[in-house]
């Protein structure tokens, strides 16, 4: 039977890159209390050494549970750009007008941690892992979101030709439509590995993330590298430029809804 050093030993690091938290509250929503007034939760991945920025939406609102060992949430690209000004667009308040009710706003998504991540085949499985750089301490949003201080998941992608359970998954329209060379990969699985990472390079991309390790070190060997940072040194702000101007900051910080 294989020791845990020789299971971390079979660990390659496909990917490293930045990783973002955001929450987008619900239409005419502007102060946050809890889950109930959030819309959607997001993840952003920029890669290191590649200009992209993937925004996925992660499902029921929340990360699995790292303490509850094979938890499940469904996820999907919903864009990819080489410009991160066009993510952070995506992201601000929107107004538009309906026949019944009038003028509505979508407020603009809030920030509520940041990290780096590493993307690694582990065996025939791959992880994303990350940690936490900011909030320097978990609040009430990110212990509710489950934004751990750091953690490992199993990511599967989805293969688009296979049927969805019912009541998950993107309509006919949203799905992705793969390159061959990535699509052959699936042969007849439902799921496999998100090897190679080009895999979230397409808007549409399902996938699952089933929670793995709280100990990411102890579990596959890796050490993060989370850098010490402050409001005028935060990345989420500088490089997928959420100014507070227009992107409400204080989950960043403080960790409490906004």
């Amino acid at each position: 039977m294989a020791n845990d050093r020789d299971q971390q030993n079979n660990v390659e690091v496909l990917e490293q890159g930045n990783i973002y938290f955001c929450y987008r509250p619900k239409v005419e929503e502007h102060s946050v209390e809890g889950l109930d007034d959030v819309q959607r939760f997001y993840m952003v991945l920029k890669p290191h050494g590649k200009a992209s920025y993937r925004l996925i939406v992660v499902g029921q609102k929340q990360l699995p549970e790292v303490s509850q060992h094979g938890q499940q949430t469904w996820g999907f690209v919903e864009s990819v750009s080489s410009d991160a000004k066009k993510i952070e667009q995506g992201l601000r308040e929107k107004t538009y007008q309906t026949k019944t009710r009038g003028k509505r706003e979508q407020p603009a998504a809030r920030s509520v941690g940041e990290g780096v991540y590493d993307l690694v085949l582990h065996n025939d499985h791959t992880h994303l892992v990350y940690a936490l750089e900011l909030p320097e301490e978990q609040g009430q949003a990110q212990q509710e979101l489950r934004i751990e201080p750091e953690g490992s998941y199993i990511l599967n992608i989805k293969n688009p030709d296979k049927p969805s359970p019912q009541g998950a998954g993107l309509g006919e329209e949203q799905k992705v439509d793969f390159p061959q060379h990535l699509q052959k990969r699936f042969k007849n699985h439902r799921f496999i590995a998100a090897n190679p990472p080009h895999f979230l390079d397409y808007s549409g991309a399902e996938m699952v993330l089933i929670s793995a390790a709280a100990d990411v070190s102890k579990e596959l060997g890796i050490e993060l590298d989370p850098q010490s940072e402050t409001e005028s040194t935060a990345e989420i702000l500088n490089d997928l430029r959420m100014r507070k101007s227009r992107h409400p900051i204080e989950p960043l910080l403080t960790g409490e809804w906004r």
